[in-house]
């Protein structure tokens, strides 16, 4: 059997993540927001979002990329959430046999204002 290998980064709420003013952590989810939809942009995201009710609340969000591992970190390192020390990344190989799993290009938010008109 053939598999197809994706490159999958987990984004994880430290224990020790510096508290922030709600306004500081808003402009911050937008920062981050507009970072992914760069990625998305240059075509090396295929697939991101947010984990809602996960049993571990720490998990916060997924993503799968065209690129090798050591990319994305290279890449998330400069997420600006993950350099405020609000999130930090899980990098990982994930095989799946080949054509089990399909992309589509679709445009991601950049701000959280526009994810909310989604709603």
């Amino acid at each position: 059997m053939r598999f197809d290998q994706h490159t999958v980064v987990l984004l994880v709420r430290p224990e020790d993540a510096p508290e922030l003013p709600q306004d500081a952590i808003d402009r911050l989810q937008d920062a981050h927001l507009a970072h992914q939809a760069g990625l998305v942009e240059q075509g090396l995201v295929l697939a991101a979002g947010p984990f809602l009710h996960a049993d571990d609340d720490r998990l916060r969000g997924f993503v799968v990329l065209s690129i090798a591992p050591d990319e994305a970190r290279t890449l998330y390192a400069n997420d600006p959430a993950v350099r405020a020390g609000r999130l930090a990344v899980q990098v990982m190989s994930w095989l799946v046999p080949e054509g089990n799993v399909r992309f589509e290009s679709v445009p991601m938010p950049q701000s959280m204002l526009e994810a909310a008109a989604g709603d």
